[in-house]
């Protein structure tokens, strides 16, 4: 999946408290792993994010290798509606 820095940064910032720490525990992952897939840079991170950013207008693109996490978020969003 390909999508925009700043939509994935919109998406994110639209997540409401403790949504990172949620999906890490639903996806059995570390919850710097979730954030560093939002574009965080937290070293400590014991996986990778699996993103790959192309620098470029609105932030750039970036190539989700695995959309566990988007999709997680998105349910995420979808259950406040």
């Amino acid at each position: 999946m390909i999508i925009t820095f700043n939509e994935l940064r919109r998406i994110k910032d639209k997540l409401p408290s403790g949504s990172s720490q949620r999906i890490a525990d639903e996806l059995g992952i570390d919850v710097d792993t979730v954030r560093n897939y939002f574009g965080g840079k937290h070293l400590e991170a014991k996986e990778g994010a699996g993103i790959h950013i192309e620098q470029g207008p609105d932030g750039g693109v970036v190539t989700l290798d695995d959309t566990a996490i988007f999709d997680a978020a998105m349910r995420i969003l979808n259950e406040q509606k």
